[in-house]
Order: structure tokens, then C-alpha cells, then sequence
């Protein structure tokens, strides 16, 4: 009862609340411009709310939990529940990496009272893709075990060091879970392990399930359309506040460099060999190979990166992959909402003419350019740099002993 009392309204009794109110007929009689003032305004409202200077997990090991019940059958969403999440997590696995590089993402399946893991935490999202298109042929069967699935995530995630965010997101259909015994101590293990468990529900919000969120500072929400259902998916792309309890430690990482041989000459045939990431699988897929990536402290051979050696424990990444992560450690500033006073005539990413209809411009607070909402909202999601502040010429450049001097120094 005590979390029933704090929880004193759901997201969806606020998110749209007396929205006639702000709606009003412009001079033509039309109420098209009071639609897209709306509409801006729920798009920012996921960039303001991002706090600065907040330390972030960026080394992320999630599992998605996908219910295979038969309640994922139902036609809400089109086609069904079930291809409809497939395909939103095909585009939700091809974005995730593409913003967290050198993450970790694996998936378990709940059917039968069961859960099944068909895929383990890995870097490869070209494997989970297909992993996820093989699913469509599945049979819906079943209840759903809550319990079973959330077992299954936390003996992996266990085992992560304590610098690395260990997370659960799971997508639930069925309002019921068949579980063999006290899902609640299942609840306080995960608290124990600082395992955060976020869960998107695409029927209804249920007790149980908001608890979990709660004790695990995770994310619930239950969804109310297809286009809701991405927004609420996609907003687990960028990394959560990293907890208290998370060590801040230096990570021993390899660069490994690719090696591609000739197969026409006998020397280079006598050294193919099989990688270490499909030494375990089975019969198709292992195939002897001359190229890979081989790791600097062991020299095991790999196919792709980023992976975790499994010979010496080494996590062995390329350089785009830390790259790709440097926007979130030195995100861009929020642009300045102003109100439109004809400052500018065009935007200056996409170069649209701004319209009456845009009440709002938004200007970056350091080459003062002025954007459209959708050039913000796409600077800040994946861009990740201003257009304004990336075209200014740049300060003239230091002579060549400077340059030298700094150089030498960096390299020491």
C-alpha cells in the first residue's frame, strides 16, 4: 500500500491532459497551427528532461525479456502484438549499437512457463537481427513466467564486473505470469545486484510489475499506441544515470588490428583457422577462415569486435567504437527555445522556411543559428554535433613546433 500512495497519478492521465484547452482557431478558422504547437512540445519534452553533468553507464549488459505468450497474439497493434514488437526491436537493436558501441545486449523468450535465452550478451547486432527474424516464425503458446525469465537474465548479469551496467528491459503482453515460487524475493536478489529492470507493458499497467520498476529504479510504461510504443522503447537507447553503487574503475582494453591473407598462396592455407566466437556452435556456421581480428595479450582469433576474449578476459574494441561514445560524455548544449520574431527567415540545418505556424524557434546558445524543432530533435538524438558551430572557422592553427612539442608530450 505504501508504493500505492506514492504513486499518485500514471503517466497516461498526464501525458495528454486538457490538451482541448490549449487547442484555439487561428484566424482562418483552422486549428492546425495550435496541432503543431502540441506536437513540438512533446517532442522537446524528452530533451529537457536530461540533467547535466550526470555520470553515465556507458559499458551496458541488457537483456530483452520478450513475452511469447498468447497474449501477444492479440491484433491491438498491427498485425499482432508480436510482429509488431519484432519489428520495433529490430530497429531498436540497429539503433542501440549504433549509439552504445561497445555495450553488451542478449535476449531471453517467455512461452510455456518457461524462459528461454536464444541469444547471449553480445556486441553483434547483425546476429540479434537475425535472431529476431527467425522469431516471426514462432508459436504463440502459453503463459508467460515472469519469475523463470528474470532467474534466467540474473545468473549472467551476476557475473558483470561492477563498472558495467547490468540492465533488464522486458516487453510484456500478458497481464498474468505463472511463476514457481516468490517472485518477490526474486525482486530483492536483483535489488541486491543493482540490476536495473525496466518493463514496457502493451496491454495494461499491473502491481506487480510497477514494484519491480520501483525496487530496481527502472523505467515502467505501458503504451498506448505503435507510436508510443517506439517513443517508449527508444528512449532506453541512450545510457541511464549510472547508480551509487556502480565503481568507477580504468578498464584494461585491446586494439587488435585485422588480418586479411591471400588464400592463393599455400603458406597462408596452412594458417586458416577457426575464431573463438563460433567454436561452440554448431556444424554450419563453423567454418575455417583466414581473416580476423587476433587478440594482443593471447593471440585467439575473433570474427567480430567489439567482444570480451574468452581466453584472457580482455575486451578488445576498436578505436570508431570509443569514438561513437564520445557524445556522451560531452553532450551538446540544449538549444534556446525563443518565440518566432522573424530573427530568421530559413533554419539553418534543413533549410525549411519557418511559417507562421512555428511559434518557436530554437537557437544553439553558441553560434546562435537558428533550427526547426525536427533539426533539434535530430542534432541532438544522432547527429550529435551543432551544423552552426561545426562550420565556423576554426581558430588559426599553431606553428609546427607546437604542434611537435604537443605531439611528443601525448605520445610520452
Amino acid at each position: 500500500m505504501a508504493d500505492d500512495d506514492e504513486i499518485k497519478e500514471y503517466r497516461w492521465e498526464t501525458g495528454y491532459e486538457k490538451t482541448w484547452e490549449e487547442i484555439q482557431e487561428d484566424d482562418a478558422g483552422l486549428i492546425a497551427s495550435s496541432i503543431h504547437d502540441i506536437i513540438q512540445k512533446a517532442k522537446r519534452k524528452r530533451q529537457e528532461a536530461k540533467k547535466k553533468g550526470t555520470r553515465l553507464g556507458m559499458m551496458r549488459h541488457i537483456y530483452i525479456i520478450l513475452d511469447c505468450s498468447e497474449a501477444m497474439s492479440m491484433p491491438d497493434l498491427k498485425p499482432t502484438r508480436f510482429i509488431n514488437a519484432i519489428r520495433m526491436l529490430q530497429l531498436f537493436v540497429e539503433e542501440f549499437f549504433d549509439q552504445n558501441p561497445i555495450s553488451q545486449l542478449g535476449i531471453i523468450l517467455l512461452k510455456n512457463k518457461r524462459a528461454e535465452k536464444v541469444a547471449d550478451l553480445a556486441g553483434n547486432y547483425k546476429n540479434h537481427i537475425k535472431i529476431f527474424q527467425n522469431l516471426t516464425k514462432s508459436t504463440l503458446t502459453g503463459e508467460p513466467s515472469i519469475q523463470n525469465g528474470l532467474d534466467l537474465a540474473l545468473q549472467t548479469l551476476k557475473m558483470i564486473p561492477t563498472h558495467a551496467s547490468r540492465e533488464v528491459l522486458m516487453i510484456l503482453g500478458s497481464l498474468t505470469t505463472c511463476d514457481p515460487g516468490d517472485i518477490e524475493e526474486t525482486i530483492q536478489s536483483l535489488k541486491t545486484e543493482n540490476i536495473r529492470c525496466s518493463v514496457i507493458s502493451l496491454s495494461a499497467e499491473t502491481r506487480i510489475m510497477r514494484h519491480l520498476t520501483v525496487e530496481t529504479s527502472g523505467i515502467y510504461s505501458a503504451i498506448l499506441d505503435e507510436t508510443h510504443f517506439k517513443d517508449q522503447l527508444f528512449q532506453h537507447i541512450e545510457p541511464l544515470q549510472a547508480t551509487n553503487t556502480q565503481e568507477c574503475s580504468l578498464i584494461k582494453m585491446g586494439f587488435p588490428h585485422g588480418v586479411v591473407q591471400d588464400a592463393s598462396s599455400k603458406k597462408d592455407q596452412s594458417m586458416m583457422s577457426l575464431c573463438m566466437c563460433h567454436l561452440e556452435s554448431n556444424s554450419e556456421t563453423r567454418n575455417l577462415s583466414i581473416t580476423g581480428y587476433f587478440c594482443p595479450q593471447c593471440q585467439a582469433k575473433y570474427c567480430e569486435l567489439p567482444v570480451e576474449c574468452v581466453v584472457c578476459g580482455l575486451t578488445l574494441v576498436l578505436a570508431p567504437h570509443l569514438a561513437r561514445s564520445y557524445h556522451h560524455l560531452f553532450p551538446i548544449l540544449n538549444f534556446i527555445e525563443v518565440p518566432n520574431q522573424q530573427q530568421s527567415t530559413h533554419c539553418f540545418g534543413c533549410q525549411k522556411q519557418f511559417q507562421d505556424s512555428d511559434k518557436h524557434l530554437y537557437k544553439c546558445p553558441k553560434c546562435e543559428k537558428h533550427y526547426c524543432v525536427d533539426c533539434d530533435m535530430f542534432i541532438h538524438d544522432t547527429l550529435h554535433t551543432c551544423i552552426g558551430c561545426s562550420s565556423v572557422p576554426q581558430r588559426p592553427q599553431m606553428n609546427n613546433y607546437d604542434n611537435n612539442r604537443i605531439f611528443n608530450n601525448v605520445i610520452l
